[in-house]
């Protein structure tokens, strides 16, 4: 998986090297997401600053970098447009409280339960996301303020920029491995422009990122519940999103470097850093699967990869503006294009034709759901979409072998009894035609949850309208309690009967 990855171990030089690599490819990043959310460039760039700092320090999984993002930007947007950008900050740090809630309360855990191919499908939809991203560095604002795709010479020596960048990254690593070939891409590509004269759109064509530090300021908002209803809902979707990319890249990275992050204390590191960069002007972010996959390519593994990368923007923010400004956006895109190759997992067309349909269809969903909303939404609907799929396969194989003893018939459940069987289940049975005595065998099946134990009353009560008698062998101690019909029609042994719990509120969980 992933060949375009470079397996090496982490140390400081290659920690420090990938992470002006990441930095060089922030700066555009930062900037675009920025416009995007209706903010100041600044704004951007202090969030890929501040986030990509203290998740480095205090978050889950080395290696792994963390800023302003898209999938947060686009939810961003209408809070600024209808209410402003200090409305914008006030969000932020609600979204960082609530992250930093989901990690005390050890949430990080349920990132395990989303299947394989919805993994498959965001990991493909994330790539064509990058892609689609990059296109619009290839259009120009014209003369009459419409957007207008670049065409003659200027597209040609764009495409020759782009194509030279990913050569150098795909064929140095087999010559040497000293440097990040991305670093060497961006710096040879930069300086074939310069001393070239070459006319193409550079870093300082979208917007300058010149600035000083960040300074701390309380948002100016109301403190009052009409303030808390308004940025309480996208606070809610964006702690989620970012919560769901970052813990879902951060499952990326274990597979490629073998390794395994922690997820209760990454949601506790971003959570910190939204609300620090909440309280100092920064739009707020999460964990970037691009910018990770440089880092990751580039050799970078500790977390001085991360820290250094946050550190270099910071010194291009106060000192080295003018000098980053000049370096073409064409390599930046090259840059990010082998990011896509490398992310995409090309194997998924190869499984297709192998794997269940059930799954097919749910990694291509995922993968359109991704491109057409958000990686938040898509793995939510990836992961309800698995889950009916279970219950529905699940569901019928439910069995019954029945058997006489003299007068009294036996019915010997196979298969869990669920919210999904339970209509399987009340079919098995033939109250009217059934002797006077029934026992219903649950040696070998389960009951799962609440609507099982409804299955079991109604059953219970049907068998009672008739005047014939039904006894519940084997049946838990706890779904014993629950019963309110069929109680006490169960037969209690306790060196036979289950001690499995059932999935109730009653039984708090």
């Amino acid at each position: 998986m992933f060949n375009l990855v470079v397996n090496r171990s982490h140390n400081l030089k290659n920690d420090l090297l990938s992470g002006l690599t990441v930095a060089l490819a922030l700066v555009p990043e930062a900037v675009a997401f920025a416009f995007v959310a209706g903010v100041a460039p600044l704004v951007g760039l202090y969030a890929a600053f501040m986030v990509g700092l203290i998740t480095a320090v205090m978050g889950g999984r080395p290696g792994m970098i963390s800023g302003a993002t898209g999938a947060l930007a686009v939810v961003m947007v209408a809070l600024v447009a209808e209410h402003g950008v200090q409305y914008l900050f006030a969000t932020v740090v609600l979204m960082g409280i609530l992250q930093v809630g989901a990690g005390v309360l050890r949430l990080g855990k349920f990132i395990r339960i989303v299947p394989h191919p919805v993994m498959l499908g965001f990991v493909n939809g994330l790539a064509i996301v990058i892609f689609l991203a990059q296109l619009s560095q290839f259009k120009f604002i014209d003369a009459a303020g419409q957007q207008q795709w670049l065409q003659g010479n200027v597209l040609y020596i764009m495409l020759g920029l782009i194509g030279l960048t990913m050569a150098i990254i795909h064929f140095l690593p087999k010559l040497t491995k000293a440097i990040p070939a991305s670093l060497v891409a961006i710096l040879t590509v930069t300086l074939a422009v310069i001393f070239g004269g070459l006319d193409t759109k550079t870093v300082g064509d979208v917007a300058s990122i010149a600035g000083g530090l960040p300074s701390f300021s309380i948002p100016s908002v109301p403190f009052n519940l009409e303030t808390l209803f308004i940025i309480l809902p996208y606070a809610v979707i964006l702690a989620a999103i970012g919560l769901i990319e970052s813990l879902l890249t951060m499952s990326l990275i274990d597979e490629i470097t073998g390794t395994r992050g922690q997820g209760n204390k990454e949601c506790v590191g971003q959570g910190t850093a939204n609300i620090v960069t909440g309280f100092f002007g920064g739009m707020g972010g999460c964990a970037m699967i691009g910018q990770s996959m440089i880092n990751i390519n580039s050799g970078g593994r500790g977390r001085f990869s991360g820290i250094s990368a946050a550190l270099f923007l910071l010194a291009f923010i106060l000192f080295a503006s003018s000098l980053i400004e000049q370096i073409p956006v064409a390599a930046l895109i090259g840059v990010m294009f082998m990011v896509v190759l490398g992310t995409f997992e090309w194997s998924s067309f190869r499984i297709m034709r192998k794997i269940p349909k059930a799954d097919a269809f749910v990694l291509i969903l995922v993968s359109g759901v991704t491109v057409a909303t958000d990686l938040a939404i898509a793995v939510i609907v990836g992961v309800i979409v698995s889950a009916l799929v279970f219950a529905w396969q699940h569901a019928k194989h439910i069995r019954v072998v029945t058997s006489m003893e003299g007068e009294t018939k036996i019915y010997r459940l196979h298969g869990p009894i669920f919210f999904g069987s339970v209509n399987n289940f009340l079919e098995l049975f033939d109250p009217s035609n059934d002797p006077d005595d029934i026992v219903i065998e649950f040696q070998y099946s389960r009951v799962s949850d609440h609507s099982g134990l409804e299955a079991i009353d109604t059953l219970a009560e049907r068998y009672t309208k008739v005047g014939k008698k039904l006894h519940l062998r084997h049946l838990s101690a706890e779904c014993q309690v629950l019963l309110q019909k069929a109680g006490s029609m169960v037969e209690i042994n306790p060196s036979e009967d289950p001690s499995y719990r059932v999935a109730s509120d009653t039984l708090g969980g």
